[in-house]
């Protein structure tokens, strides 16, 4: 991949405002500081990111929606909720804080922006963390997503890209993408997840392909547990079945940290080399791609994962043991980019996989025509985890307090 093409997305004010998430407080900034801290921001070309406007939020969500939100500026925490509010999902699991306009204006503008630099082909790959928070719908806050910025990027994408493939990796159903495309056929979903009774938010069986747009959902329900092995080879048996199938001419990736092992809303047992593994295949198709962030709540795991995901897009090898920095404490007792596989045994079998997979081809092949064999992805490739890199040795005392002055800072001229 051509580091001169890829963008990160930026801005103090972007920062400030996901770490004021309550689900997630304080994790963009950990995020961030570990890629500066790896000097990555020197490989990539970073993007001041932009509000979005009243008009781009509401490419997705109702005006009566947006209103409500505007209507958070000064939320005590001894706050209780509205039945109003619980009407617009905010209550138990999205919890009203204080200017959340301006939370959820940042939040999708950073996507928005990402998405720019692929319309405006300055880049290949778009990189924004604080976004992915694909439980909103149109008129809803629902799990811990006060705003869908993916559905809201994708809009801006079709602009330019007739076909776009959303590929959803966290340990959680996007389901509010998935219902934002029910009946469009130009937009695919694809959704790899843990599925099982009571576990959040209950959808996205095998048999989940959609009401109206048939067979533009494609969902592989995973039993708990799931690890490397079993995700890697889930996402082998059916990544390039879709891309020929569908031929997209831009992908959206949702990468939630979640379903990496230990984590407290998760029950899944992925490591970073899982999921590195399957964005290696995405990236391979050569096609412009948006990354996104998503769940992740252990902070540590969460920003370990999606700083090695912008360091293999820049194809940058890291030093396994983490630098010190203002976070560096939080990465205990171990102190490097290994997040350990869960020890739990994984309740998914290969007969299991094999079904799921017959399922989804038998479902592509019906809905969406004879098989074609327009594209060939790579299989393997081996994943350089060691700690040689050129990289490893920084001529900065302290990185995590570089600053970003405005002549590396790419903005868009209006």
């Amino acid at each position: 991949m051509d580091k001169s093409k890829i963008s990160y997305i930026w801005d103090n004010k972007l920062i400030e405002c996901c770490d004021r998430l309550p689900a997630v407080l304080g994790r963009a900034s950990m995020v961030h500081s570990l890629i500066v801290t790896y000097n990555l921001l020197d490989q990539i070309k970073v993007v001041r990111s932009k509000p979005a406007s009243y008009q781009d939020l509401k490419l997705f969500h109702t005006e009566t929606y947006i209103e409500h939100v505007k209507s958070f500026t000064d939320v005590d925490e001894d706050y209780m909720p509205t039945k109003k509010d619980e009407e617009y999902g905010f209550g138990y699991d999205c919890t009203p804080v204080s200017d959340m306009y301006d939370i959820i204006s940042n939040i999708a503008g950073a996507s928005i922006t990402a998405a720019e630099c692929l319309l405006r082909g300055i880049a290949d790959v778009s990189i924004n963390w604080c976004g992915g928070w694909h439980h909103a719908h149109k008129s809803k806050a629902e799990g811990f997503c006060y705003v869908n910025d993916i559905v809201i990027a994708i809009e801006k994408l079709r602009k330019k890209f007739s076909k776009v493939l959303y590929i959803d990796l966290d340990v959680h159903h996007g389901n509010g993408v998935q219902d934002a495309y029910d009946s469009n056929e130009s937009v695919f979903t694809l959704s790899f997840h843990k599925y099982e009774p009571g576990f959040y938010p209950g959808t996205g069986a095998v048999t989940d392909i959609s009401s109206k747009a048939q067979g533009y959902s494609c969902n592989f329900p995973l039993h708990a547990s799931y690890c490397d092995k079993t995700f890697v080879h889930a996402f082998n048996n059916i990544i390039a079945e879709v891309y020929s199938y569908f031929k997209p001419d831009v992908i959206v990736v949702q990468c939630g940290a979640d379903a990496l092992s230990l984590d407290p809303h998760g029950g899944a047992g992925l490591t970073i080399k899982g999921y590195c593994t399957c964005v290696y295949k995405i990236l391979q198709t050569k096609k412009p791609t948006l990354l996104l962030g998503g769940g992740g709540y252990n902070h540590a795991n969460a920003a370990k994962l999606w700083t090695a995901i912008t360091a293999h897009a820049a194809d940058v090898t890291l030093d396994e043991n983490i630098p010190e920095h203002t976070y560096w404490p939080e990465y205990g007792p171990g102190y490097t980019l290994k997040v350990e596989p869960l020890l739990a045994k994984d309740l998914n079998t290969t007969q299991y996989i094999e079904h799921i997979t017959a399922i989804i081809k038998e479902n592509l092949n019906k809905y969406l025509g004879e098989y074609r064999l327009s594209a060939v992805l790579p299989r393997k490739r081996k994943l350089d985890w060691g700690n040689n890199s050129k990289w490893n040795d920084s001529k900065n005392d302290d990185p995590e307090n570089k600053t970003l002055e405005t002549s590396d800072v790419y903005e868009f001229n209006e």
